[in-house]
């Protein structure tokens, strides 16, 4: 299959357009995508000549393209990684520029295996505030070619923010989230737990040993699902697929999360699936009431006192697709449930374990019947003209 079509505001002369001329052009790019075009017509349509002799082929539907072989496995790699760590911490400035690194692991033989890379920093807060920045990992070269970091594009590294025990835990609750995102929708980031040993490549000294998630990166998430990653904010309720939609804003309702939005393109992505849809993807749970950080706090606008507190965001425009997206909920309760007992939840504190699980019987309770969904849920949802 040819090369999706990329939309980057900043690239195209349709940025200068208005936010509905833009829109309206990815729509027309989604629909034309949905249609069984072939490779030449793809390829022409990119501005690229393809090559001879080659026969088309049929774009794989959504969810059926390989997995890269590091999120194959729910199992806690352990691992080392070797960096300028003080080059790191002083890397703040918005166009932070890429590191020399390198992982150290064993690999299927149980032998040691060492991956060169390169890392930079990334985000707004926890870049600001932790001691060890979040970092994004770019794996390039011939060197991770049937290692266990093959196939990888830019996934990023969730790590500790402080060294203490207790933000270590919030890795570990942040990650349950990740996965029961997976349990409800295949439009959903991989990911993988590791051990990480953070090592100084100045002075050779280790500087702390935690836990970290692994995140798929959002242009592997795309091409996995044979879609095109849309980067222009202002997607309106049209403009996106609606049962995809609302089981997102239910999700983040299940696990308290307001700090998101779908039109703004903050913590979520968009994906121009090949079948015309436009796919939202939520990620970045760490200010839910599921993890409840000390560092976490609701936005002012929306009124509410605590992350703890539940505040329903979806339009009621969606009100059809919410027996549904509560329906999905309650079927996968004994999954979500299980994720606490398996061998990452035999990690997590269990006293923050029975809090979450806590949490979570609320939700269930609001929803145990479709009147009481409605009466608790559903009645909450937001009016717009």
């Amino acid at each position: 299959m040819a090369e999706p079509i990329r939309i980057v505001a900043r690239r195209t002369p349709t940025a200068r357009a208005s936010r509905a001329t833009v829109l309206a052009l990815l729509l027309s790019c989604a629909t034309a995508l949905a249609a069984p075009a072939s490779v030449h017509a793809q390829a022409a349509a990119a501005g690229k000549q393809p090559k001879a002799g080659k026969p088309p082929k049929e774009a794989k539907p959504l969810g059926e393209k390989k997995v890269p072989t590091l999120f194959r496995s729910d199992s806690l790699l352990t691992l080392t990684l070797t960096t300028n760590i003080k080059q790191i911490r002083r890397d703040k400035n918005e166009t932070p520029p890429w590191r020399w690194a390198s992982l150290t692991y064993q690999d299927s033989a149980s032998k040691p295996a060492q991956v060169p890379l390169r890392i930079r920093t990334r985000g707004f807060w926890r870049l600001k505030n932790c001691t060890f920045p979040p970092i994004k990992l770019n794996f390039v070269g011939k060197e991770t070619k049937n290692s266990l970091f093959d196939d990888l594009e830019e996934p990023k590294l969730v790590n500790y923010c402080r060294d203490t025990d207790t933000f270590e835990q919030y890795i570990l609750q942040e990650i349950q989230l990740y996965r029961i995102y997976q349990l409800l929708t295949p439009v959903s980031h991989r990911v993988r737990l590791a051990k990480v040993s953070y090592v100084d490549s100045a002075s050779g000294k280790r500087e702390a040993e935690r836990y970290a998630i692994f995140v798929e990166d959002p242009e592997q998430l795309a091409n996995r699902h044979s879609a095109t990653l849309m980067k222009v904010k202002g997607a309106g309720l049209g403009d996106l697929d609606n049962p995809q939609l609302t089981l997102a804003y239910m999700f983040q309702y299940f696990i308290g999360n307001l700090d998101f939005s779908f039109s703004g393109l903050h913590n979520t992505e968009l994906l121009g699936g090949i079948d015309g849809r436009i796919l939202p993807v939520a990620y970045d749970f760490d200010f839910s009431g599921a993890v409840n950080t000390s560092y976490a706090t609701p936005p002012e606008a929306y009124g509410v006192k605590s992350v703890r507190q539940r505040k329903f965001l979806a339009s009621c425009a969606l009100a059809e697709h919410f027996p549904a997206a509560v329906a999905r909920l309650q079927e996968k309760k004994e999954a979500i449930y299980a994720l606490y007992g398996d061998e990452i939840g035999k990690r997590m504190d269990q006293g923050t374990v029975r809090a979450t699980l806590g949490y979570f019987d609320n939700f269930y309770e609001d929803v145990r019947t479709p009147e009481s969904a409605k009466r608790n849920v559903f009645n909450y949802c937001i009016k717009t003209n």
